[in-house]
């Protein structure tokens, strides 16, 4: 089964390191996002990626070029400004009936073979893995000037968000109608109309690297370990 990899966003928010190299390059430890994501398939037994590059995507190509003993990795241009649905459909071609999708910005311990199981169990078109958001702030609740409600940081007040890592087939690919289609908008809502889209509910570590402060978090994480 194919492993897609979207690494062509521009990651303006995060610009202190993305003026220089592709989000999905920025180091975590010793390696690049991209790698450590790669490295987590594998070890479940796949072996075959596609990275949808875009912006400065020469970078991730040349770096990955030098490690081909990796596994079969295959870095394709799909535009420096294209959305994400563009970046997809650009691959196409490439893609089997069931494949495998996730964002080149975030780590997970999720169980890869549980969640195709559970994909292969519900035969839908789309299983996406849900995940709480780690939390950023203490929650509370105000009447008047009375604090009412008072509870530190906590993922249990949190909703399930995306957290990537899909099991998605082929035949979705027709939801996207055009290059402007972001993927996690009309396709998705259409599926989820249909009652074609599922979540694979997981409670374990779960990490997006949006800001600064999330990669020096994990970083010294990693340090202290």
């Amino acid at each position: 089964m194919k492993c897609v990899i979207l690494a062509g966003g521009k990651g303006t928010r995060i610009s202190e390191y993305t003026k220089l190299i592709p989000k999905p390059m920025i180091k975590i430890g010793s390696k690049p996002i991209l790698e450590h994501i790669i490295n987590y398939y594998m070890k479940f037994g796949f072996n075959d990626f596609i990275i949808a590059g875009g912006y400065k995507y020469s970078i991730i190509k040349n770096y990955f070029q030098k490690r081909k003993k990796l596994a079969k990795i295959k870095v394709i241009n799909t535009g420096n400004s294209s959305l994400t649905g563009k970046r997809l459909i650009k691959l196409k071609n490439e893609l089997t009936d069931t494949f495998m999708l996730t964002y080149g910005d975030g780590l997970s311990n999720v169980d890869l073979h549980k969640l195709i199981k559970y994909h292969k169990k519900n035969k839908k078109l789309i299983t996406l893995t849900a995940v709480r958001p780690p939390a950023r702030f203490g929650a509370i609740k105000i009447e008047g000037k009375i604090v009412k409600y008072f509870k530190e940081k906590s993922q249990i007040d949190e909703g399930w968000i995306n957290g990537g890592f899909f099991v998605i087939e082929k035949k979705f690919l027709k939801y996207i109608k055009n290059e402007s289609t972001i993927l996690e908008k009309e396709p998705m809502e259409i599926v989820t109309k249909k009652k074609q889209l599922i979540a694979y509910k997981h409670k374990g570590f779960w990490q997006c690297f949006d800001t600064k402060r999330d990669i020096e978090l994990i970083n010294q994480k990693l340090t202290k370990n």
